[in-house]
């Protein structure tokens, strides 16, 4: 039932599923397949700023042909979102929620797309948000190393996964014993080699610009921090400057020194919500629904507070926000139909139009979205019990 809901919602947004090509991410994409089967290699002999793992999703649809690229990759993306469902249905099962509450979150990401609009099948963010999915649902169905695989090959294709490490490497280190987590972390490092390397040999100058172009962006106008100074410049509280980068990687940056103080604090914050969320988890001890949770924090705290804020980013929120409490599916849907108001009026935002008011509105919901999650880590056992049975069913201790 939920996968024809889901298809009847792709078809929605402007440039959905079955509707002609609008937007200029897939354009890039068929750009980077059509030189790799004219036999350039990425990186060396074009830029790509996009991981190499992204390939796996690039090249297939260039088999339908240039006319039919941006259909065959919009089916593609449509299929990571099937596939998506089934396996969130399948956690929540394993998880032993009601059908209530399982049918209500397959609905929720069933019905996804029309509150994504247009990013939801013209990015390629489903392919690294299935990834991750599958790497949870491995984690609690008791294979581990198979998990940190598929987070190793979601890492080497967007790379933001690995804020999900901490977390899962806590539940395996805690439920199955240091020597399987120690293994585990070799298979991530090993997956994301397997990927990395090849290019890393041919091409080691244009491989690490890609990954340098994407860390040396500056504050930019849709992140918290800079929608914050657009804001302040509505005001008449802040003088804002917005340049437009090209080269290396596309971007609207803010540049002054409030701008780069800020960008360099976005970082930090980032890093310490990414760290808090592996505390939190690592002090509740709860087995695998808050290990969803985590997951769901974790990502929400690495966009609350990044510095390069696209709207398809949401994306990677999508399936791990049903593990929330319903609250924060208001807050998350919300937030998800304000990131498509102003898709076709980029030009408003970047010229620090009134549009930045829904930017700074829809950041602000993230930074909610993230501390509702971190206060669901908060949870502790049922009050008078000892232990908490984790998947393998091996008792743990939870501290007084």
């Amino acid at each position: 039932m939920a996968t024809p809901v889901y298809l009847a919602a792709c078809v929605v947004p402007d440039g959905g599923l079955l509707r002609a090509a609008r937007y200029r991410d897939v354009h890039l994409y068929q750009g980077f397949a059509h030189a790799a089967f004219d036999g350039r290699v990425p990186y060396r002999d074009f830029f790509m700023e996009y991981p190499p793992g992204a390939l796996a999703v690039f090249l297939p649809p260039a088999v339908a042909g240039d006319a039919h690229y941006n259909a065959a990759f919009k089916v593609l993306m449509a299929l990571c979102g099937v596939a998506t469902i089934f396996l969130v249905a399948l956690i929540l099962a394993r998880l032993g929620v009601s059908q209530a509450r399982l049918w209500t979150g397959v609905m929720l990401l069933a019905l996804a797309p029309i509150a994504l609009g247009p990013i939801s099948l013209n990015t390629y963010d489903a392919w690294p948000a299935l990834l991750s999915v599958a790497a949870l649902f491995l984690l609690v169905s008791g294979a581990p190393v198979g998990a940190f695989v598929l987070i190793g090959i979601a890492f080497a294709a967007k790379v933001y996964p690995v804020v999900l490490l901490p977390p899962a490497l806590i539940f395996v280190w805690l439920t199955v014993g240091k020597e399987v987590a120690l293994r585990a972390a070799a298979a991530f490092a090993g997956a994301a080699a397997v990927i990395a390397v090849p290019f890393l040999a041919l091409a080691p100058h244009g491989l690490v610009e890609s990954f340098r172009a994407q860390a040396a962006r500056g504050l930019q106008v849709e992140s918290l921090g800079g929608s914050l100074l657009a804001v302040a410049d509505r005001l008449g509280l802040y003088d804002a400057t917005v340049v437009h980068r090209t080269a290396p990687a596309i971007s609207y940056e803010l540049v002054g020194s409030l701008p780069d103080a800020l960008a360099v604090l976005s970082s930090v914050a980032q890093v310490v919500a990414v760290l808090l969320v592996a505390f939190l988890y690592w002090r509740a001890r709860d087995g695998s629904w808050l290990l969803a949770v985590s997951f769901a924090a974790a990502i929400a705290g690495f966009l609350a507070f990044t510095r390069f804020l696209s709207p398809q980013y949401l994306e990677w929120l999508v399936p791990f926000v049903v593990f929330l409490e319903p609250v924060a599916w208001v807050v998350a849907g919300v937030a998800f139909v304000l990131a498509q108001i102003w898709f076709f009026h980029y030009s408003d935002v970047f010229a620090l139009g009134g549009y930045v008011w829904l930017v700074f509105a829809r950041d602000l919901l993230l930074v909610v979205l993230f501390v509702l999650a971190a206060l669901a880590l908060r949870r502790r056992p049922v009050e008078n019990q000892d232990t908490v049975l984790l998947e393998d069913e091996l008792p743990l201790r939870v501290p007084s």
